[in-house]
């Protein structure tokens, strides 16, 4: 899956982008700002907006020449439709949890790469970083994170690739470990510790 565009899951279409951009807003749109959200052209957006409003998920609201359209979370479908637009908190909270339930938990873990900065394609990566505490037990250590790339596998369709550092290897100089600390999404941890240890002589 693609975690910035989640209504890819179920429809390849211009609507299941229009429907993302809403749904996470609460705010009304006319077709000029859609179209600086989503690439799309006026009319395609026009034809989109006019679809959703006659199945009721989407509200056009009249202000004299000018139209709005806003998210119905009325609709007996807008339940599910914002657990879609919110997959991406959806995959960073299963994260959390299941690093939470590991025997050995992460000095520190974050989602980087394309994942973290929002930039998938389908067949990307879920890229995760994490730092393995000094003196674990590489045995369980290991079997703990075959388990959980398996487990991202079956969330999103996607490979789950884990790069892991031991906690005395995390230090000043690596443009990795900056490159994680400035596009990542902490999902264990406080990224002070990750900043403080690359700040460190």
């Amino acid at each position: 899956m693609e975690v910035q565009r989640p209504f890819r899951v179920v429809t390849p279409t211009l609507d299941g982008d229009v429907l993302a951009a809403m749904a996470v807003a609460d705010d009304a749109f006319t077709i000029s700002q859609l179209t600086r959200l989503i690439d799309a052209s006026d009319e395609g957006l026009r034809k989109v907006v006019r679809r959703l409003t006659a199945q009721g998920i989407v509200t056009a609201t009249n202000h004299g020449r000018l139209t709005t359209y806003s998210f119905n979370r009325r609709h007996l479908a807008a339940e599910p439709l914002l657990a879609l637009a919110s997959l991406r908190r959806s995959l960073l909270s299963g994260i959390e949890e299941a690093l939470r339930n590991w025997p050995v938990a992460p000095v520190y873990g974050a989602v980087f790469g394309s994942a973290g900065r929002g930039e998938m394609s389908e067949r990307s990566d879920i890229d995760v970083f994490l730092v393995r505490p000094t003196g674990v037990d590489e045995e369980v250590w290991d079997s703990q994170v075959d388990a959980f790339s398996g487990q991202v596998r079956a969330w999103t369709g996607n490979d789950a690739r884990v790069v892991a550092y031991d906690e005395d290897d995390v230090g000043a100089g690596d443009p990795f470990l900056a490159n994680v600390l400035a596009d990542g999404s902490t999902v264990w941890g406080s990224p002070r510790w990750l900043r403080e240890r690359l700040v460190k002589a």
